[in-house]
């Protein structure tokens, strides 16, 4: 369970970090209260998969996937831009995160 809510806290994440670009965007009181808001649901999420996984393993798949995951979302929704060595970068940041997974002893 405490990988599932790991997942749901870095989707939380992605979707934090995006919204702040969002929200820049926006400049509108509402659209800034949703990156405030997203913060706090993304810390409880992290600090209840900590319950069963162990802080480094947490945070460590957290960020990372995060990091991939607001790459592409940055892509996808804004058009920035990604080159080769970025991709095989973000690449080996995936094998670390599974890797991690893999070997985790929770």
């Amino acid at each position: 369970m405490a990988w599932i809510i790991l997942a749901i806290a870095v989707v939380t994440e992605v979707i934090w970090a995006l919204s702040l670009k969002w929200a820049q965007m926006q400049q509108t009181l509402l659209a800034a209260a949703v990156p405030v808001l997203l913060s706090f649901v993304n810390m409880w999420l992290l600090s209840l998969a900590m319950r069963g996984i162990p802080a480094g393993t947490a945070y460590a798949v957290w960020t990372g996937l995060g990091a991939v995951g607001v790459i592409i979302g940055g892509v996808m929704l804004f058009g920035d831009r990604l080159n080769g060595p970025q991709i095989a970068f973000m690449a080996m940041i995936v094998v670390g995160v599974v890797g991690t997974k893999l070997f985790a002893q929770a």
